[in-house]
């Protein structure tokens, strides 16, 4: 199943500056997984070393953040859109 990632500019050195890249899996996990393997080093950025999201990153398919769905296991149907969101901080 064919999905499109949109990936955040601080994460584009890992896709060649490509601001929407192509995934195949049918979970979250799988779409993570397809990702590294097209694009190594991304998984990290996202998942912490326990496998899970990392606390400042936000996945979101369609409007959806998957921290409210399934987490990881949350399905992904064909031609969803995937956003990974990080937080941003600043300010005086």
């Amino acid at each position: 199943m064919s999905v499109s990632v949109r990936v955040p500019t601080i994460l584009r050195t890992y896709t060649k500056d490509a601001a929407e890249v192509a995934a195949e899996g049918a979970t979250l996990t799988e779409v993570l997984a397809d990702l590294e393997a097209n694009f190594p080093g991304i998984r990290p950025r996202i998942l912490d070393d326990n496998g899970r999201i990392r606390r400042f990153v936000n996945v979101y398919v369609g409007d959806e953040d998957v921290r409210f769905a399934q987490g990881l296991d949350t399905p992904i149907p064909s031609g969803s859109q995937i956003s990974i969101i990080p937080a941003v901080a600043g300010g005086c």
